[in-house]
């Protein structure tokens, strides 16, 4: 088996650096893949009858279901789900009451 030779102080310093650099570049990544996995759940709040409302015959009504779950702090999937009446069923038989069709569905 070799000896190492030991090194001098110079030599040290430019190995240290070279592992702090290495060690930087590294966690840099570990950040961005971790950001990348994380799931993007952008939902602030649960969607009230309101909203509901909102849209299927308000305001929001004419917007996407992306559009509109931006505006109101909601996910793609709330909206999604209320407009072709998975959920908020009260609110669809109120419409259905009063003679409103919903044009979110076929």
């Amino acid at each position: 088996m070799e000896a190492t030779k030991p090194l001098n102080l110079k030599e040290l310093n430019e190995l240290v650096v070279t592992l702090v650099a290495k060690l930087e570049e590294q966690r840099i990544q570990i950040a961005e893949l971790t950001k990348r996995t994380e799931p993007k759940v952008t939902a602030t709040k649960e969607m009230s009858d309101d909203d509901a409302r909102r849209v299927l015959t308000g305001d929001l009504a004419a917007k996407k279901h992306k559009e509109a779950a931006e505006v109101l702090g909601l996910t793609y999937g709330q909206v999604y789900s209320c407009r072709l009446e998975f959920t908020f069923k009260n609110i669809h038989k109120e419409m259905k009451d009063a003679g409103v069709k919903n044009a979110w569905v076929k």
